[in-house]
């Protein structure tokens, strides 16, 4: 039995597309179809069924996948125990994480890994947390890192870095401190949108002090933190963000950043991981090591 095959087979598995696998492996389609075929004529079954546009596995695909995912790690693990060096390992290693850990821990992360390991690829794909939490639940990547913990029993968190939120002003904009959170509710602000961590944080804050969400000014919901900055930078609005992303801009005079009264709610960001999913080799390392490279 072919190993690139099985690895190939996993991949449509996991993505319930033949396209979406090919491009995340650098195939061409018709080359992901011709593995599939392959194997289905040396096993004599279908593997596969056409339900709309995703492929789902028949119940002989299904039983292939769980052997596929053991024949795949023990692969892995040969080549481990022949190898003199580690650092030959290779292999990718999928993330999602939401849009602080993807902006400021991750690229620090992948450094100090590949130190090791650098033959290893990544692929980050960033999204808000609940996102995240779904792409580790279904399998389409191998980690997630992200703000906020969605409980379900398939899911193990492993918290990596403390932190709290602050507020951040554009440099034209004087705010005498100490800064309470009704001081802020006439300035125009800018939100994160509802499913990020720190939209959830600063709602519960806000609920804490009896304020409804809506005696903000808020003038636009915004997906990543990046162009969010950009808009407190521009002098369009303030916001609550968080202050790993803060702490780089204010250090370079680009905007202000203050501390809340009363607001010492602290967060962790956590690495979360499948427990049913099989890991790599390599995958596996980078969760047994990620507390030591944030």
């Amino acid at each position: 039995m072919d190993l690139h095959q099985l690895y190939v087979f996993t991949k449509v598995v996991e993505h319930k597309s033949f396209s979406k696998a090919a491009e995340d492996i650098f195939l061409s389609q018709s080359t992901v179809s011709s593995h599939i075929q392959g194997l289905e004529k040396m096993l004599g079954v279908k593997l596969f069924d056409r339900v709309g546009r995703e492929s789902i596995l028949t119940p002989h695909g299904e039983r292939l996948y769980g052997w596929a995912l053991k024949l795949l790690l023990l692969k892995d693990q040969a080549l481990l125990d022949l190898k003199q060096g580690m650092a030959e390992l290779k292999g990718m290693i999928r993330i999602a994480a939401s849009s602080v850990p993807s902006q400021f821990m991750i690229p620090k992360m992948v450094k100090r890994f590949r130190e090791h390991y650098p033959e290893v690829m990544f692929h980050i794909n960033q999204s808000s947390s609940k996102n995240v939490a779904e792409k580790v639940l279904n399998g389409s990547v191998d980690v997630g890192i992200l703000g906020q913990k969605f409980e379900d029993d398939k899911l193990h968190y492993i918290p990596l870095l403390k932190e709290k939120l602050v507020l951040v002003t554009p440099n034209q904009m004087e705010i005498t401190e100490p800064v309470h959170i009704r001081d802020i509710l006439h300035y125009p602000f800018v939100m994160r949108n509802s499913d990020s961590g720190t939209n959830a944080l600063l709602e519960s804050f806000l609920k804490k002090n009896h304020i409804a969400k809506d005696q903000l000014k808020i003038i636009s919901y915004i997906e990543d933190g990046q162009s969010l900055l950009q808009f407190v930078i521009q002098d369009v609005g303030i916001s609550i963000i968080s202050e790993v992303s803060a702490r780089e801009y204010s250090k370079n005079n680009l905007l202000k950043m203050y501390e809340i009264n009363g607001f010492d709610d602290e967060r962790y960001f956590y690495l979360v991981y499948n427990i049913n999913k099989t890991q790599s080799i390599v995958s596996k390392l980078f969760i047994e090591r990620a507390g030591d490279l944030v």
